[in-house]
């Protein structure tokens, strides 16, 4: 029998159609799927701040707990926990898991269970010959529950994000030799720093579809003269690796391991396969933040969409995931989008009926105040030298680096001085800016790859995630600690050390590049080994 207290609703969990989507009729009763509940936190995070992660404070300076000691300290109360397994077992719904670390319960049941606990409609969505499971309005659970779940994950399994790659059109391997680089002569052309090779470090790939085959890793590592990196696939809600061909998600998997590993070819790489879907995309990167088999100290990510394509429960989610990321020392590198300032290619839309409303949009999960947003350059160069860098924006709306004002976060305290212009769009809102940082990603000066026993050019700032998710594990091992949250130090102490290549040409649509930051490259390319100094 379902509860009689009152019921309230879920913060942020309004959920509207896709575009162009109609509801065709309710899902089938019995269609079983599983829901993941996040949970409050046990205890706040004040006493980690005060020491040091959201402060300029070097990262020899900062403390950090275990995974271990994290997850008693500040994961979720057990008593909480017990109270959803409780209203779990009213709704005739099982626990099939819980984590404290990761402050979830995973529930699983049928459409009738789901929807009669969750206060909801189920129902099926179609647009432009695809479909997904779908609700509108919000959730609701009883009133005593409302203030300890976050966010609940998996009734609406519409795909949450989009691949940031794009394959380099027209001229084949001979024409784009000349233009193009691999990733260790654009490590080289970035100063990466040298006598590091990210041994004892860990790098997670979060990957929302797609494969990778050991063969072809084996094959392009020949190529450079390196040894195969070692490679895991970590499963996470039934994702798995599994490669199809050169047109899939297979682009984004392989760009994202042979940039990192070539960056750092003795560091782990552990991939975890997700679906894509935001309880998909959530669960992976908990699980990788509190990992603690492969404890990666870094985690890059190269999917994302527009703000307004996400709930209000998913963001606050996500950023709080990546403070615990902070918390622990792990530094998340998220790309900024691929479509200009707008986010929105129009040829993508296109494919679901809808059409770009003319807007300017920050990327998400790159928005997240604790993520380190990458945006995109055209690089150009002379030998081993750079001979010109440039903000990427070969056409604002389809091929552009991504960036701009966050719709839903506030101008963190650390970006206070960094001049963060108004949003472009009606309102003039000031928010959190991105991105944070830059690299090359123009397709024109793109990365060479090997997909699918194909050899491609590709680029997009799904490149530039990796390439700095490397840069970091080959300063951890420098350093002989972790940086971290590279964000408030990369505004602050960082500053005046030239320790990035400011990019002060070219625009991405509504903002252009500048001295300084901009919502183009932000503070520009590395320098890498002064930036290891300058930490």
């Amino acid at each position: 029998m379902a509860e009689k207290a009152p019921r309230l609703p879920v913060r942020g969990s309004e959920r509207t159609p896709l575009h162009g989507a109609r509801a065709v009729g309710p899902v089938a009763p019995e269609e079983r799927f599983e829901v993941t509940v996040r949970l409050r936190r046990r205890a706040p995070l004040t006493a980690l701040q005060t020491g040091g992660v959201h402060a300029d404070v070097a990262p020899a300076r900062r403390a950090y707990l275990s995974r271990e000691a994290f997850a008693e300290q500040h994961g979720a109360d057990p008593a909480d926990i017990d109270k959803i397994g409780s209203f779990a077992r009213a709704h005739q719904l099982t626990v099939v898991g819980s984590s404290i670390a990761r402050r979830s319960v995973f529930l699983s049941g049928t459409a009738e269970q789901f929807a009669e606990a969750f206060g909801t409609q189920i129902e099926q969505f179609e647009h432009d010959g695809a479909s997904y499971r779908g609700r509108t309005g919000p959730l609701t659970v009883p009133e005593g529950l409302a203030e300890i779940i976050e966010g609940v994950f998996g009734i609406d399994d519409r795909p949450a994000a989009q691949a940031h790659f794009q394959l380099r059109p027209g001229d084949g391997e001979a024409a784009a030799a000349n233009t193009s680089f691999t990733p260790p002569q654009i490590a080289a052309l970035y100063d990466f720093p040298t006598g590091a090779d990210g041994k004892g470090e860990c790098i997670a790939l979060i990957e929302l579809g797609g494969g990778y085959r050991p063969a072809d890793l084996k094959a392009y590592f020949k190529e450079l003269g390196l040894a195969a990196p070692k490679v895991v696939a970590v499963r996470v809600d039934g994702g798995r690796n599994q490669p199809t061909n050169a047109s899939s998600a297979d682009g984004e998997v392989m760009l994202d391991i042979e940039v990192a590993a070539a960056v750092a070819p003795k560091a782990t790489i552990a991939v975890y396969f997700a679906p894509n879907t935001d309880k998909g995309f959530l669960d992976a990167i908990t699980m990788a933040i509190h990992d603690t088999t492969h404890k990666p100290s870094v985690i890059s990510i190269s999917w994302g969409s527009p703000e307004k394509n996400w709930t209000g429960q998913a963001m606050h989610s996500f950023d709080a995931a990546f403070q615990s990321a902070a918390a622990l020392g792990v530094t998340v590198c998220a790309a900024a989008g691929d479509a200009g300032s707008g986010d929105e290619n129009p040829d993508t839309l296109a494919q679901s009926g809808a059409k770009p409303d003319g807007l300017a949009h920050a990327d998400f999960p790159a928005s997240s105040p604790f993520a380190l947003g990458c945006g995109g350059t055209r690089l150009v160069a002379a030998g081993r030298q750079i001979k010109k860098e440039t903000v990427w924006d070969d056409d604002p709306l389809r091929s552009a680096g991504g960036g701009g004002i966050s719709d839903f976060f506030p101008v963190p305290d650390y970006q206070a001085q960094a001049s963060i212009p108004p949003s472009a769009n009606p309102g003039q809102r000031r928010g959190r800016g991105v991105p944070d940082v830059a690299g090359n990603a123009d397709p024109a000066s793109g990365y060479r790859v090997r997909v699918d026993g194909q050899s491609f050019v590709i680029g997009g700032t799904s490149a530039v995630a990796p390439l700095w998710a490397g840069l970091v594990v080959l300063m951890n091992q420098k350093l002989g600690h972790p940086v971290g949250f590279l964000n408030p130090l990369l505004y602050g102490s960082v500053q005046g050390k030239q320790a990035l290549h400011d990019i002060t040409s070219g625009n991405n649509g509504a903002y252009e590049a500048r001295t300084g930051w901009d919502a183009c490259t932000g503070w520009g390319s590395p320098v890498g080994s002064r930036l290891l100094a300058a930490l």
